[in-house]
């Protein structure tokens, strides 16, 4: 039997093989305070035809910019279409790549599984890091010039990153031994296709930070299940501080549908959904509280 340190050492050094020549260093060009300037990041890529994904904070209001390969390869590539709301961007390179990496399902991580972000953290390609998930079903409050964004469902995980690292197989830097990336599920293909199609994503917004969190027991018997949505922020001004929403609130169901993760709320949050009441139940102080909210669209700034 092998020690387990060379075991953990094929598992990263497999997925380096498999991936790093499938993930871009990207050069965004930038323009601001009078003065011409480029930014750095990452993108995978996601088809054959050449079809990259990245972070919207990444390519921000760029159209274009070039792409970098471990190959040698490098291709100009055009911006088309970012939703701020997930933080995905779609990308297509005018020119020959290499193959597409193979995409897994993030409905099925787990806490404390091994994971590895692969990237150009501060430009220097190809690079490899890992760690373990963290947590799942977080939110990432951010903003887009004076507005309030919410990436919600995002993946915690200790794997280190840093500037440049953003767009791989990973999404943004919240801090010292934490990092977020978006999942690849239901949602966010949803998401990427319509921007492939459309170059935009039409998205209800609501205006809350939430978290998974337990139901009481007397709950728990009530609706056959053991968590909901714990309400962490509430936007001022926002669908769900108009409809009566706040912060402790616990989430039960949306539509008529139960609600125990932010994926279950973020599938709702489309097109169809915008303008229209949307019933939610909450367990507020030791009682069930029913509101009436009406998802607004998500414009940008």
């Amino acid at each position: 039997m092998q020690p387990p340190l060379d075991a953990y050492s094929q598992i990263v050094a497999g997925v380096a093989a498999e991936l790093t020549g499938k993930v871009a260093s990207l050069r965004v060009p930038r323009r601001g305070s009078g003065r011409a300037g480029e930014s750095l990041g990452s993108a995978v890529l996601y088809t054959g035809d050449g079809y990259l994904l990245t972070n919207a904070h990444v390519v921000g209001s760029a159209q274009s910019g070039t792409a970098s390969f471990g190959d040698g390869t490098s291709v100009p590539f055009t911006t088309v279409g970012a939703d701020p709301l997930s933080d995905l961007a779609v990308l297509r390179a005018a020119g020959p790549t290499p193959p597409p990496a193979k995409l897994g399902e993030a409905d099925e991580l787990v806490v404390g599984q091994l994971v590895v972000a692969v990237g150009n953290p501060l430009g220097l390609a190809g690079s490899v890091t890992a760690g373990v998930v963290s947590a799942l079903g977080r939110s990432l409050p951010t903003r887009s010039g004076s507005a309030g964004r919410l990436i919600e469902d995002v993946i915690q995980t200790d794997a280190a990153l840093n500037p440049g690292n953003s767009g791989g197989i990973n999404t943004a830097v919240a801090g010292v031994g934490l990092g977020l990336a978006v999942p690849v599920n239901a949602t966010s293909r949803r998401i990427i296709s319509a921007l492939m199609q459309h170059g935009r994503v039409r998205r209800a917004y609501l205006g809350l930070v939430s978290a998974p969190a337990p139901l009481p027991a007397q709950q728990r018997e009530r609706w056959a299940r053991s968590s909901g949505l714990r309400v962490v922020e509430v936007v001022p001004g926002g669908p769900a501080a108009r409809a009566g929403l706040r912060p402790g609130d616990l989430l039960l169901t949306a539509a008529g549908q139960p609600v125990e993760k932010a994926q279950d709320l973020q599938r709702l949050m489309f097109a169809d959904a915008i303008g229209r009441p949307l019933a939610i139940t909450v367990f507020r102080n030791g009682a069930l509280v029913d509101v009436i909210a009406e998802p607004a669209e998500l414009v940008a700034a």
